[in-house]
């Protein structure tokens, strides 16, 4: 059986492509294009648990649905839940990493930028049984982008112990560090624990 990937987010769906592999995955772009499920959680686990949730209804399969976000200390852990809609609705990536950098100007030192991504995964099926499984990890906000891979956030997120951001690091190396990696690491024997029949 498959494994839908309940996102339309061409970048998160690429990833888990290479971490969930050889699972078999189908896109949510390919099975239900239309569906979209408005994040009203306060939380992580909450927004992944209604977009799983919806998602396996619809399509009569186990769907995996992330919710992930960006918190950075000195903004009090914004934009946190709303990282993918900080700012106004009509920002794409490069608006809302300019608007982070203008709402870190007061803070110059790579001391008082320290962040994390932080990701949730949860995968449901049909008949109601799920797992979840969270994950995180730490860096500094850099002072402008840097880097051409990765999405959202990434080119502004400083990973000390590589000295570059997640936007330059080769996919295999993010691969092993981000958050979401972390995160599949955890859930991956839940999934065959919870779901015998992906196996």
């Amino acid at each position: 059986m498959p494994l839908l990937v309940a996102t339309h987010n061409a970048g998160k769906l690429r990833e888990f492509r290479q971490l969930l592999a050889p699972l078999e995955l189908v896109s949510a772009l390919e099975l239900v294009p239309g569906l979209t499920v408005e994040e009203t959680g306060e939380t992580y686990s909450e927004n992944a648990l209604l977009k799983a949730r919806a998602f396996a209804r619809v399509s009569g399969l186990i769907a995996l649905a992330d919710d992930s976000g960006l918190e950075v200390d000195a903004l009090g852990g914004a934009p946190g839940v709303l990282s993918a809609r900080y700012g106004s609705p009509g920002l794409d990536d490069q608006g809302r990493c300019r608007l982070l950098l203008e709402a870190l100007r007061p803070f110059p030192e790579p001391e008082r930028r320290t962040a994390r991504f932080r990701c949730c995964l949860v995968a449901w099926a049909p008949d109601g049984r799920h797992c979840q499984a969270d994950g995180a990890c730490e860096g500094i906000i850099a002072q402008s982008p840097v880097g051409e891979d990765g999405f959202g956030y990434d080119p502004l997120f400083w990973v000390p112990e590589h000295r570059q951001t997640m936007a330059q690091l080769p996919p295999q190396l993010k691969n092993q560090l981000s958050h979401r990696a972390r995160a599949l690491r955890t859930l991956h024997p839940l999934l065959f624990q919870t779901f015998p029949e992906l196996a």
